[in-house]
């Protein structure tokens, strides 16, 4: 291996925020190896928020359920051992991931030690971290120290496209928000996550009568389109349905937002890492752990519903609903305290 140039592979396949969390990582090996070659393996939905990424080098792309497919694995193997890695990084912490690193022949296989490193990923990495930090941007990084990295400055430059950027200033004009606006998502990974629709209606309908500032309502699929519509319907005229969106499309919205409100799933770590403050709201997980990163955010949690990740997923979203509406009302107007200046809009 040679220092100045190593060959890195990142492992983490899944999800779209965890992945926008491990951003950081992948920053802070660009600044410490420069002239490395940095390669990122996840899944094609993930794929869209990193590809373009100015820190990544190569994005190798697999299916879902690729792990089920002797072919796959054969292929994924054939791909990986033809770019001889010298470091494979598996920041995700589960078997998948980690075979993902054993494919690649790469000497070097860092990965963490348990309760981080789950299932048999401590099997397949050889080099295991305990980490000290709690926040999982801050232990991600933990896991270049073997190779000389400490305390690294967190970065997440996300992509910016020319060309989706100015769409989505045509998208914006067109819904009449050359303005500070509110960016609303009511979607989550797991169930357990939802908050109420209606509910989000009422913080719209707050905000817009107490601060004149309207809600800009995302959402993906259509059983969020349906979520979407109730918040809007629900919102006495202060919030607007947003046209489908891409990822980078997503992210060129938040951008412009004056700030977010969603609980723990994609959007929200889309918006903190493009700097929009956040109202975070969580119910089966905790914002210490998993939190929009940084102290400009406001998270909201009442109860933990604790037990395992597969309970917590599975379970019903009653600690959520605990939130009640004024709470996350009284929350937005704390960041508009802090943040009191309107953000200037560029208009297609």
């Amino acid at each position: 291996m040679s220092e100045q140039h190593p060959r890195i592979l990142i492992s983490r396949l899944s999800a779209i925020g965890d992945c926008v969390l491990t951003t950081p990582l992948l920053c802070a090996l660009r600044d410490h190896f420069p002239s490395a070659h940095i390669a990122w393996v996840t899944e094609r939905v993930s794929a869209m928020v990193l590809a373009g990424h100015p820190a990544l080098d190569e994005l190798i792309v697999v299916p879902k359920g690729w792990l089920k497919s002797p072919a796959e694995i054969r292929q994924l193997r054939s791909q990986l051992r033809a770019r001889r890695f010298d470091i494979a990084i598996d920041p995700q912490g589960l078997t998948k991931s980690s075979i993902v690193t054993w494919l690649s022949g790469a000497k070097r296989r860092i990965g963490f030690h348990k309760p981080r490193g789950r299932e048999f990923s401590r099997w397949f990495n050889r080099e295991l971290v305990t980490p000290t930090k709690t926040h999982i941007v801050d232990a991600q990084l933990e896991l270049l120290k073997p190779l000389g990295v400490h305390n690294p400055v967190v970065q997440f430059a996300l992509p910016v496209i020319p060309e989706v950027e100015g769409k989505v200033d045509a998208m914006i004009h067109a819904a009449h928000l050359d303005c500070d606006f509110v960016a609303v998502n009511p979607g989550a990974g797991w169930d357990s996550k939802l908050w109420s629709a209606y509910r989000y209606g009422r913080v719209a309908r707050s905000l817009g009568e107490r601060h004149q500032l309207p809600s800009f309502v995302l959402w993906s699929g259509e059983r969020e389109r349906a979520w979407a519509e109730q918040i809007v319907a629900c919102s006495g005229g202060r919030a607007v349905l947003a046209p489908p969106t891409t990822l980078p499309e997503l992210a060129a919205v938040l951008r412009r937002a004056r700030m977010f409100v969603g609980s723990d799933t994609g959007p929200l770590h889309i918006a903190a890492a493009v700097g929009t403050p956040c109202v975070g709201l969580f119910g089966t997980t905790r914002p210490e752990d998993c939190g929009a990163y940084g102290p400009q955010h406001v998270h909201l949690q009442k109860r933990y519903q604790d037990g395992t990740s597969r309970g917590r997923r599975r379970a019903n979203n009653d600690a959520m609903l605990e939130i009640d509406v004024e709470s996350v009302v009284t929350a937005c107007q704390q960041l508009l305290e802090r943040e009191p200046h309107s953000i200037p809009r560029q208009v297609a």
